[in-house]
């Protein structure tokens, strides 16, 4: 956290204010605030000037508020027993900022106080703060790094009073972080249109006064001159509707001609009452009422279908739009693929003006790719625990496996790649023990022919008792196998007797005597062998 040593309300707060991103422009921009729409925060960061207030505005809620404010803090200072401070500070890196209304001295407690309304204290008082608060909050205690705020509603007194402890929510402060990243993205994306005024629909040029006297016969009347003129007026309404002030002029002009039919009917019983029937008059009225209805219907049919014609445009460009950003991030993510659903129908239901239509399918769309990028973000940091864990083959199951929560995912490697180890290992050892059976039964066989067969007798009978009375020590001759000691003329006994010899002498597989004897130093056999005789 980084202190700024500014008095809010200041010019200089001000002019903070328009450099960073808020905690009271939070709920604005996570789209759940009541008191402007997320285009609208757009705009005015756009073109850096703050939310000008009315002397009413300035009078009653600014400054009323903070003089509550200070009534209130002086009473929590009472219940907690520490000083609170006003305090204004931005996070580290100098991005979000957050103006308290109070702070201990130690920063583990903030306060946060709102003007009394019922709505509120309701809410308060039942533990349950809504987005329009909760977003400014969580702002707060995430560039503070307090552990709670103290938040009241308050006319300054005991007599209106509700307060509650309210803590950071798991998962809002990532939400809140990414909310910020997509304004940011969408504010420099942003193209400045000059703000229009709000369109007010023009009256229709009014027709004059209808005037008929009847004796029996029409004694005198403007009749012909007010058909031309009517006519003249009906023609040139416009029924091209494009912008917000075409609606506004076409729907004051359906009450204009509901007017005149309603007019030209009185005259017409009017009329009536003095006379029985003169049939040229009446069909002049009626043709005149006639095109004014045709021309109302006709306008209202189109204002009603060129609404929702630009109520369809908007939701179908924000669907596009969303589309085109889930797509970039499947590209990023592949190969997991992933949705998120908006709801841009029920985001439009009741907005009644093209840029309140807008401002609701903008907001749900940055709500929409806000979800997006977190949930990107984490099967992007799902993916790269499978990828360094290896043993891709264990993770067939990768759709599933990197929408997990982290947690979740990390035991689940643990757990697989375990029992695979375990598993390998289980085959390793049933395959050494099957080889270790089989040269056990190599040797028991041929421990049983070897004893089946006699001992075959090359020495002479004299060599023999020569042989018995030389020392083995001293002659450097080592006793063969089965404790036979070899002759000076005995015959070479072929490979694979010696195999068996070696084999049976150290019980061990013909593979191992071969390995031995492609090892031996047959020049260092040699020298020793020469050495002894």
């Amino acid at each position: 956290m980084k202190e700024l040593q500014l008095i809010q309300g200041s010019d200089q707060w001000l002019e903070a204010r328009t450099k960073h991103f808020t905690a009271s422009e939070a709920p604005i921009m996570m789209g759940a605030s009541k008191k402007m729409g997320r285009n609208e925060l757009l705009r005015l960061k756009a073109t850096g000037n703050e939310r000008e207030y009315s002397d009413w505005v300035q009078r009653n809620l600014f400054d009323k508020g903070h003089a509550l404010e200070a009534l209130a803090r002086v009473l929590v200072e009472e219940d907690i027993g520490e000083e609170l401070y006003p305090v204004t500070a931005t996070d580290d890196d100098g991005w979000l900022l957050a103006s308290m209304d109070g702070m201990t001295m130690l920063g583990a407690r903030l306060f946060e106080h709102k003007q009394w309304n019922e709505e509120l204290a309701a809410d308060v008082r039942a533990g349950d703060l809504g987005p329009e608060y909760y977003w400014q909050l969580e702002q707060q205690l995430l560039v503070t790094g307090a552990d709670e705020a103290i938040f009241v509603v308050s006319d300054g007194t005991r007599e209106k009073w509700e307060q509650m402890i309210y803590k950071p929510v798991k998962g809002r402060a990532e939400k809140l972080i990414a909310g910020w990243k997509q304004f940011e993205k969408d504010l420099a994306e942003y193209e400045v249109v000059p703000e229009k005024p709000q369109p007010v629909g023009k009256t229709m040029e009014s027709l004059p006064a209808l005037r008929i006297e009847l004796t029996g016969a029409v004694t005198a009347s403007n009749l012909a001159e007010y058909k031309a003129h009517a006519f003249e007026v009906i023609q040139s309404i416009n029924t091209d509707l494009q912008t917000d002030q075409d609606f506004a002029d076409a729907e004051k002009t359906v009450k204009w001609c509901k007017d005149v039919e309603d007019r030209l009917d009185a005259a017409k019983q009017h009329a009536l009452s003095q006379t029985a029937s003169i049939d040229e008059l009446f069909r002049t009225i009626d043709a005149i009422s006639a095109e004014t209805r045709t021309k109302r219907l006709e306008l209202d049919r189109l204002v009603k279908a060129q609404k929702e014609n630009r109520r369809l445009e908007i939701k179908t460009t924000a669907e596009a739009s969303l589309k085109k950003h889930l797509d970039a991030l499947n590209d990023r993510v592949q190969p997991v693929r992933f949705t998120v659903q908006a709801d841009f129908a029920g985001a439009m239901k009741g907005k009644r003006t093209i840029a309140t239509l807008q401002d609701a399918a903008d907001t749900e769309l940055a709500r929409a790719k806000i979800d997006a990028n977190q949930l990107a973000d984490k099967i992007d940091a799902n993916l790269k625990l499978i990828r360094e864990a290896g043993h891709d083959f264990l993770f067939s199951d990768l759709q599933a496996l990197a929408l997990k929560e982290a947690d979740d995912l990390k035991m689940l490697i643990d757990a697989r790649i375990t029992k695979h180890n375990a598993e390998e290992q289980a085959k390793i050892d049933a395959k050494l023990a099957a080889a270790r059976d089989e040269i056990r039964q190599e040797e028991q066989a041929k421990a049983v022919d070897q004893a089946a067969k006699p001992v075959e007798q090359t020495a002479k009978p004299v060599e023999q008792e020569a042989s018995k009375a030389a020392p083995s020590a001293s002659t450097g001759l080592r006793t063969g196998c089965y404790g036979r000691t070899p002759t000076a003329k005995q015959t070479r006994p072929t490979d694979r007797q010696i195999i068996d010899c070696l084999t049976l002498q150290f019980r061990v597989h013909d593979s191992k005597v071969i390995e031995w004897l492609l090892d031996m130093d047959l020049e260092a056999a040699s020298r020793e062998m020469e050495s002894a005789f």
